[in-house]
């Protein structure tokens, strides 16, 4: 099996072409996409996996979210909750539309990139996966998990979660999300209450990466602490960020960074 990339890639573009590319939250998604897939193939060169793996986790990146795009159009949102499973309408994009075949002709990759697909923003990974299914898996939501840490410094909260400047500087953060935090695993949607709760959510998204080569992407970066300095005008949050912060540092001195 070989991947073409500038192939995948001029498939992916020809897609992302048919939406308004004008709108910031499309073009949000077109520089995700592409920097998923570049993190993905740094983590799995970091593993030294052949070259065919290599390639496949690149690709992972790049078809992970094409079903974002479907979403924004017929929902206007890119919260799941609100609307759909962007990964489900993901799998049907390249799946069950047939879509996957711009991408690469070799059917032999599809049921690792389905699985990828499919499971890249679940809470866990199903215990059934194959080997190569599992890492293929764990490649792509380490990357993507990284690169929603710089979305949510580059991008206004407001804009990614419809919050008024206002409201996100009043916001408490839920008890039960600082719990999940000092637990350390990433945050349930379910248990999110207020916006403040979702940079909180983001930043425990770190305790969840499997490779050495991901956190030290994560310190290199710089993005967490951005995102962990959260203005805010409500004292108690402010205490709670300069705790979380505090946290977030030893438990990344202890795991090597």
């Amino acid at each position: 099996m070989k991947i073409d990339r500038a192939r995948a890639q001029r498939a992916f573009a020809d897609y992302a072409a048919h939406y308004n590319t004008a709108d910031p939250k499309v073009k949000l998604k077109i520089d995700h996409t592409y920097r998923v897939a570049a993190l993905c193939s740094r983590i799995a060169e970091s593993l030294s996996l052949p070259q065919q793996d290599i390639d496949l986790a690149w690709l992972s990146g790049i078809l992970h979210d094409v079903g974002r795009f479907e979403q924004l159009r017929r929902y206007n949102t890119f919260i799941d909750a609100q609307s759909v499973s962007h990964a489900a309408l993901s799998v049907s994009v390249l799946f069950d539309e047939g879509r996957i075949r711009d991408y690469l002709d070799d059917t032999n990759a599809d049921s690792l990139l389905r699985a990828a697909v499919e499971w890249h923003s679940a809470f866990r990974l199903p215990d059934s996966l194959d080997e190569r299914t599992q890492r293929l898996c764990q490649i792509l939501r380490d990357a993507d998990k990284i690169d929603i840490l710089r979305v949510n410094v580059e991008t206004p909260m407001e804009e990614i979660y419809n919050v008024t400047t206002a409201q996100l500087r009043q916001s408490p953060v839920t008890p039960a999300v600082m719990d999940a935090f000092y637990e350390h695993h990433c945050v349930l949607h379910s248990l999110k209450k207020w916006p403040a709760d979702n940079a909180v959510g983001h930043a425990s998204l770190v305790f969840e990466l499997c490779y050495p080569e991901s956190l030290r992407i994560v310190d290199e970066q710089g993005w967490l602490w951005r995102l962990l300095a959260f203005k805010t005008d409500n004292p108690d949050t402010a205490r709670a960020f300069e705790k979380i912060t505090a946290e977030m540092k030893r438990w990344l001195k202890a795991n090597g960074c």
